[in-house]
């Protein structure tokens, strides 16, 4: 065994308790790995085949500790079948400790060269929170990209914490409906519920990296209490205020979608840019408790800082959920950690901070800690603000967090990393945070 080799092994069983714990998401199926709609994904594959030789992950650390030995690396690439079983493992403060099973797998539908893989996962978890989730999630390529489709089904019995809306800023003469609904207190609501869903998009290309998309979602919740206190908490509240049923909402309408995106890598970028403009419309002929409109935008961008350490990046994060008519009910109005892939806020539970209208930014530094790239590094800080159309105004008021993370080489084919962070924010909230590939 080369001296390279038992110094990768030395570094790896260091962290064998930690690798073990293959990681996912645990919320809702928007909250899979992001999958990007746009032709030059199918780099992510075709570039998998020129990996350097360097690079060392969790795949080649149990090859090497395999006592059978048998078997070149290359062969066993080839024996890996298209169906990736993984156990799910996870931790967050919103949801605790997680256990599941997650299936995973890919297939073309023309030449690879010009053609993205489409992909499918289906899975099943239950957290130590009392969540339970089931869902099935494709995303579908026809040949040469002309046509890409993502879909999603999804049934839950879900355990949301609950702080009420705005950002927790103290408001002058306020009425007790209002002290209810802001919560000033920072009272902590646990509200139970089931949920089922089911949404489609269709994308055509337009040009190279963009593409215009509508779709059609559902919602439907069911059951919906707050633990405890029956009356005096927010969500009874707010449903009274603007008339909706506190017991159950259903949340269904259309969407239209812009999407641009040059960025190299959706696990882990090391460069490029990624955007998306989504205009999501709740109509009542299609069911929805209520007519509303929402704006969302997502913008992110990468800098590569060295060519010779290509992981060594800056990155940029805006998300914003803007109200432009109409009213959501109380547990789908946007705020922390409500993104599609809920992982914005780290550093506070998921709703902390929650109102009508909702903006978010992170900067995060990432750097490399082992030349294979097995270990590296991250440093972050966000701010997040809120309009509650009480007291906290978009824009004029932040609240601030922050953390610092390890990354484990996952996959180095498809450039996924184990991520564990710590973080921490304002109102005694902090937290460690596990997941696969990076918070954006």
């Amino acid at each position: 065994m080369t001296l390279k080799l038992h110094r990768n092994i030395l570094n790896s069983l260091i962290l064998t308790p930690i690798i073990g714990l293959s990681t996912a998401k645990a919320q809702m199926i928007e909250n899979n790995p992001p999958l990007d709609t746009l032709k030059n994904i199918n780099l992510m594959v075709i570039d998998s085949l020129q990996i350097p030789d360097t690079l060392y992950d969790v795949v080649d650390l149990f090859k090497d500790i395999n006592p059978i030995r048998n078997k070149s690396k290359e062969n066993f690439s080839k024996k890996r079948s298209p169906i990736s079983y993984l156990p799910n493992i996870n931790y967050n403060p919103s949801i605790g400790f997680q256990i599941g099973v997650k299936a995973v797998g890919g297939v073309y539908f023309g030449d690879k060269k010009n053609t993205s893989m489409s992909v499918f996962a289906t899975a099943f978890n239950y957290t130590t929170q009392g969540i339970i989730v089931g869902y099935l999630f494709h995303d579908t390529y026809t040949r040469e990209n002309n046509w890409n489709l993502k879909g999603s089904l999804h049934i839950a019995k879900m355990v949301g914490l609950d702080y009420g809306l705005g950002m927790g800023l103290p408001i002058e003469n306020p009425t007790d409906e209002e002290i209810v609904l802001t919560n000033p207190e920072r009272t902590r609501y646990v509200n139970n519920y089931t949920v089922y869903g089911f949404s489609e998009r269709i994308y055509r290309q337009l040009s190279d990296n963009l593409f215009l998309g509508a779709g059609v979602y559902f919602d439907l919740k069911r059951n919906i209490r707050t633990i405890g206190e029956s009356d005096n908490n927010p969500l009874e509240a707010y449903s009274v205020k603007y008339g909706y049923n506190p017991e159950m909402n259903n949340n269904n309408g259309l969407m239209v979608n812009l999407q641009y995106m040059t960025r190299d890598n959706p696990n882990s970028a090391y460069k490029g840019i990624y955007t998306d403009v989504v205009l999501r419309a709740n109509q009542t002929w299609l069911g929805s408790s209520q007519e509303g409109f929402q704006l969302l935008t997502d913008f992110r961008k990468y800098w590569q800082l060295s060519q010779r350490r290509p992981n060594h990046v800056l990155a940029f994060w805006y998300y914003g959920s803007y109200n432009v008519g109409g009213d959501l009910g109380y547990l789908d109005l946007p705020g922390t950690g409500k993104d599609p892939y809920a992982r914005s806020g780290r550093g506070y539970t998921n709703g902390y901070f929650k109102g009508k209208s909702y903006a978010y930014g992170e900067l995060e530094y990432r750097f490399p800690i082992l030349r294979n790239q097995f270990l590296s590094g991250v440093v972050f800080g966000n701010i997040q603000t809120i309009d509650d159309k009480i007291g906290s105004k978009l824009f004029r008021q932040w609240q601030p967090a922050g953390g610092v993370g390890l990354r484990v080489l996952f996959n180095k084919l498809t450039r996924t990393n184990l991520c564990i962070d710590y973080a921490f924010g304002k109102f005694g909230q902090k937290g460690l945070f596990l997941g696969l590939n990076e918070a954006f």
